[in-house]
């Protein structure tokens, strides 16, 4: 690799709302977040499946799929 073209590469700590922190590789030096994996509802199981069901059946009634 050519010498002085690349960025200093840092531990950076990053910081969600939430207040979960974690130390990852970046270019910057502190990072912050909205949402991380401690926060966010898919992972944290939270999320409604009936809302992503009811979200199916309603494109299956509008565009007349059935379930055949």
């Amino acid at each position: 690799m050519r010498e002085g073209i690349h960025p200093e590469y840092y531990q950076a700590t990053v910081t969600c709302n939430c207040g979960n922190t974690f130390v990852t590789g970046s270019t910057k030096k502190e990072i912050h977040v909205e949402i991380c994996s401690k926060c966010h509802p898919f992972y944290t199981g939270q999320q409604k499946a009936t809302q992503a069901r009811g979200r199916v059946d309603k494109f299956n009634k509008k565009y007349g799929v059935t379930g055949k």
